[in-house]
């Protein structure tokens, strides 16, 4: 199936109940909703991030120019006044910031699919929240194309450490953040 059509019945796609679908390099990718301690280190960086200079759209699918996906990051960060007022995709181009929480089944894709994926957009920053390995991963300045982009620089805080975040301009509060229990560890950032 070529990029166009697999895009286009994406677009009429309907997930089951419960799940949540995304678009990643023409591969459709389901997943179940996330738990309870996901939503609250969501919730909690949401809190976080002025409301008067940001909109903080959770979930919301993004339009990735050259590329066949459109990934549905747990929380979009783009200036206050940018983007579309309707639709149900945002542009990759005024978007400042995404963030994604891993969880024990999305750790590849977290760290390389979509890391490369934003890369490739031009996304100024990409902040990794891991609640297996208790840490944060914030990525900034992408470079190159397509399933080679990636960003040139990394910063790895701790959970309880304040996580500064360049691209908008604050420092992130972790203290608050849960981990996941029985996941193993695995080898990333």
């Amino acid at each position: 199936m070529s990029d166009r059509r697999i895009t286009k019945f994406f677009a009429e796609f309907e997930p089951p109940e419960g799940m949540r679908a995304e678009l990643l390099r023409a591969e459709i990718v389901l997943t179940v909703s996330p738990g309870l301690a996901h939503n609250a280190i969501v919730a909690t960086v949401q809190d976080q991030i002025p409301r008067q200079d940001w909109r903080r759209l959770q979930t919301q699918r993004v339009a990735i120019p050259e590329e066949p996906s459109e990934p549905q990051p747990d929380l979009v960060v783009i200036e206050r006044g940018a983007g579309p007022d309707d639709g149900r995709l945002m542009p990759a181009e005024v978007i400042t910031l995404l963030v994604e929480v891993v969880s024990a089944n999305s750790i590849h894709r977290d760290y390389s699919v979509k890391r490369s994926i934003y890369a490739a957009a031009n996304v100024p920053g990409y902040l990794i929240i891991d609640p297996v390995m208790a840490q944060c991963v914030l990525l900034t300045e992408p470079t190159g194309t397509g399933e080679d982009a990636d960003y040139r620089w990394r910063r790895i805080t701790k959970f309880g450490d304040l996580t500064p975040l360049e691209p908008i301009g604050i420092e992130l509060d972790t203290s608050e953040f849960a981990t996941y229990e029985k996941v193993r560890p695995h080898r990333y950032p």
